[in-house]
């Protein structure tokens, strides 16, 4: 058996062994894992143009919605994801998801996802949480590269990236196939030390 000289960027356990934490937001809000009772609004989420134009999350029945939150959990688990629900603190229904797919505990890294329903965007929600959740894989987690990937044509998401922090690196041409065809993304990434995240 060959064993690497290189030592994984974060031991495998590192997430497994906690629960997933509860992270703070201002605005009344906070990151919280996704409980059953939010079916309703991943279903409304699958349902919403703005978030089908840009994530590739298809609409659901409620038992499918439930069945993909409790794939998050797992996930989790597995250490291959860590997705919160962005939510009121009073324990209201999820307004929002962010969090970290693709997550490589080996190579320190992992691909940042997120989207808002209506009723919570205009307000800089998505920039404080991609900086929420960016915090917690660097700082805490310790990952070492972060990476955010949008469509060129989604120009919101370029703002929300600059915002927090995040460099765009280039263009990856034909890198992801929308509902209309592949899309060219643009590369934004954030590695541990570029500078502080702190709000």
């Amino acid at each position: 058996m060959i064993t690497s000289l290189i030592p994984d960027a974060v031991p495998a356990g590192r997430m497994a062994r906690d629960a997933q934490p509860v992270l703070d937001l201002s605005q009344g809000f906070e990151l919280r894992p996704w409980a059953l009772s939010d079916a309703d609004a991943l279903v409304a989420a699958g349902q919403d143009a703005a978030i089908r134009q840009w994530n590739l999350l298809p609409p659901h029945i409620l038992d499918e919605a439930r069945a993909r939150i409790e794939r998050m959990h797992a996930r989790w688990q597995a250490e291959t994801a860590a997705i919160w629900a962005v939510a009121p603190q009073d324990g209201g229904s999820a307004v929002g998801l962010v969090g970290w797919g693709d997550i490589d505990l080996v190579g320190g890294s992992a691909e940042i996802v997120y989207w808002l329903l209506p009723a919570a965007r205009g307000r800089g929600l998505a920039v404080e949480v991609t900086r929420r959740v960016s915090r917690w894989a660097l700082e805490e987690l310790g990952l070492h590269r972060l990476r955010l990937c949008h469509s060129v044509a989604n120009p919101a998401s370029c703002r929300v990236a600059g915002k927090a922090g995040y460099a765009l690196e280039g263009t990856m041409r034909g890198a992801l196939l929308h509902e209309d065809g592949w899309h060219d993304q643009h590369l934004h990434a954030l590695v541990q030390g570029d500078h502080t995240l702190r709000p």
